[in-house]
């Protein structure tokens, strides 16, 4: 039995990969609606994290942010009570690298394995399966788990110890954060120089400074459609903010970062929090 805890933009379409591969889930969300369409699929509803622990071999949790994760994670009803020993937990919520090692440590008290394992990637590669893993813990749990992440996503990286995939997370959406940024603030100048928006965009995405991340967020610019989010302004600001923590706590400036940060809090203050965080390009114009 596999379990599943966090049944949000990410987690119910990884969830959903899950089933349909055939796999037997049992699940828990805050909000049980959310999770009503996996249960009419035939998912176990659970009614806490303690009952998920004490029904799965397996538990993937997919959370906002680590003070979800220790909600679910401890207290009476909490997974770490329910697990047994020689489980194996799976953290897919982006969080902060010394907090992965944190639960690491309470896992272990209770002889319960873990890994952390967030991913690079949105709504539409996890409904498709093409999830990048980056997880960090033993090699041998992560072979075990193989099998469930390959439904889920299409590569899976061995980052090292516990709290080198969170690392590799932080890394990268720190580096997606500024990409986003740039281009706005890019397309938002060449409009204000007379330049056409669409051709504008045109040229960008075909020359030698697009990454990829544009390729898939250029129409969203272009029609200026930003309610329905891919990647919320909300989750950008509070991984730029997770990312300045770690660095802080390593003696490592991020001045690029905080500044990107700074803005997408901006955006989050005129209230467009819950967009899509190419919903910079609008503040930005």
């Amino acid at each position: 039995m596999i379990g599943f805890i966090g049944i949000g933009i990410m987690g119910s379409r990884m969830a959903g990969r899950l089933l349909a591969a055939g796999k037997s889930l049992v699940i828990y969300n805050r909000t049980k609606a959310k999770a009503e369409p996996l249960v009419e699929k035939g998912a176990r509803w659970a009614d806490s994290p303690r009952e998920v622990g004490e029904q799965a071999d397996v538990v993937f949790t997919m959370l906002a942010n680590p003070k979800a994760v220790d909600a679910v994670a401890y207290g009476d009803d909490g997974l770490l009570n329910g697990l047994k020993a020689g489980k194996l937990w799976i953290d897919s919520s982006t969080i902060n690298p010394s907090h992965s090692i944190k639960l690491a440590g309470a896992a272990a008290e209770k002889d319960v394995r873990f890994l952390d394992a967030p991913v690079a990637g949105s709504t539409a590669p996890a409904e498709k399966g093409e999830l990048i893993f980056f997880v960090g813990g033993a090699k041998k749990d992560l072979e075990e788990a193989r099998p469930l992440l390959d439904i889920m996503g299409k590569d899976v990286q061995h980052k090292g110890k516990n709290g080198q995939g969170t690392a590799m997370k932080l890394v990268n959406n720190l580096m997606l954060g500024q990409t986003i940024a740039a281009f706005s603030e890019a397309v938002a100048f060449g409009e204000s120089l007379g330049l056409d928006k669409a051709e504008l965009i045109k040229t960008l995405v075909g020359g030698p400074n697009a990454a990829p991340i544009l390729q898939f967020k250029q129409h969203k610019i272009v029609n200026e459609d930003f309610d329905k989010a891919d990647f919320k302004v909300n989750s950008i600001y509070k991984d730029l903010e997770l990312a300045a923590e770690e660095a802080y706590a390593h003696d490592f400036a991020l001045p690029i970062t905080n500044t990107v940060k700074s803005l997408y809090g901006l955006v989050k203050s005129h209230g467009m929090g819950d967009h899509d965080f190419a919903s910079i390009y609008a503040f930005m114009k």
